[in-house]
């Protein structure tokens, strides 16, 4: 069993009414969200660690979890509002202005935590969830009482203009890292992680050496490379017609995992021995199903069945 901990919110995506007229669209969303909702729909044993509202929007949000199979019996539910997401498009890349005060995401604390059940053999963390408190530390509390049994997959993915603190963001996302088997990291993340004039395979080479992770880095339409015990492996990105990017690095998390667990090396152990074969085939499925979701609006990821 694989459980995602992080952010659940509703993305307002822009469209247009039948008069012609501007509007926003409320759909499911968030990093963590979307990467639950791509492994229960590849077949994956998933569920869900979010600080979730009793409002509307929260019940929708509930209610997509359980419709593409995720488990939720682990949701922290409150009254407290729902995080939203504006998101704006431009030639297909999607950026993001949040409204995250007093959230039910946000406002997590560690005695809402719940137990963590034997069968859960993973853990994943990632998104906005990881840079606002006191929902951040919540999360970091989480990573730090699992890592020692469980494997953990951290991405970061960064969003700049959400970060008031960024020592503080830095000192957690060091702390994070240095506790996870599988980090999965953009070039773009990695340069804001890391200033300097070094490449992005030169940074991510660095943060394998220091933290002894499987580090996976993306470079959007030029692939992935993966820095592991056995050297470094590439893949290339999938061909697809971009209708947006909403949810690709996310769904390409879900892809991973799942082929990871398929393949039986989603544990602390086999992860470490994993030859390169393997993840190849695995950073290929990631590929494969964010061709699928970047050629579709919104972050709708496939069912297993569309991989036939």
């Amino acid at each position: 069993m694989l459980i995602c901990c992080g952010e659940a919110l509703i993305d307002m995506i822009p469209a247009t009414t039948a008069a012609g007229e501007d509007a926003y669209v409320p759909h499911t969303g968030g990093a963590v969200f979307n990467t639950a909702v791509a492994l229960g729909r590849l077949g994956a044993d998933v569920a869900m660690i979010s600080g979730i509202s009793t409002d509307l929007f929260g019940t929708r949000l509930a209610e997509g979890l359980a419709a593409s199979q995720v488990g939720t019996d682990l949701l922290i539910r409150s009254d407290r509002p729902t995080t939203m997401a504006y998101v704006m498009l431009k030639n297909g890349s999607a950026t993001y202005s949040f409204h995250d005060e007093n959230s039910a995401g946000r406002m997590i604390a560690p005695a809402d935590l719940p137990a963590i059940p034997e069968a859960c053999t993973a853990l994943y963390f990632g998104g906005i969830s990881l840079a606002v408190e006191p929902g951040a530390e919540t999360y970091a509390a989480l990573c730090a009482r699992e890592a020692g049994q469980r494997l953990v997959m951290i991405d970061p993915n960064i969003r700049p203009g959400f970060i008031r603190d960024a020592e503080a963001f830095r000192d957690r996302m060091a702390r994070m890292l240095a506790q996870a088997d599988i980090i999965k990291i953009s070039d773009e993340d990695l340069d804001w992680l890391r200033d300097g004039p070094d490449t992005p395979e030169a940074k991510a080479r660095a943060l394998r050496a220091e933290t002894g992770a499987l580090v996976i880095l993306t470079r959007g339409a030029e692939g992935a490379t993966a820095f592991f015990g056995g050297g470094e492996t590439s893949v290339p990105a999938r061909k697809a017609t971009v209708v947006d990017t909403v949810g690709a690095g996310d769904t390409f998390n879900a892809g991973v995992l799942a082929k990871l667990s398929e393949m039986g090396f989603l544990t602390k152990s086999a992860i470490r021995e994993i030859p390169e074969d393997a993840l190849r085939a695995a950073l290929d499925h990631g590929a494969r199903v964010a061709a699928i979701t970047v050629s579709r609006a919104g972050a709708n990821p496939p069912w297993a069945r569309e991989l036939d």
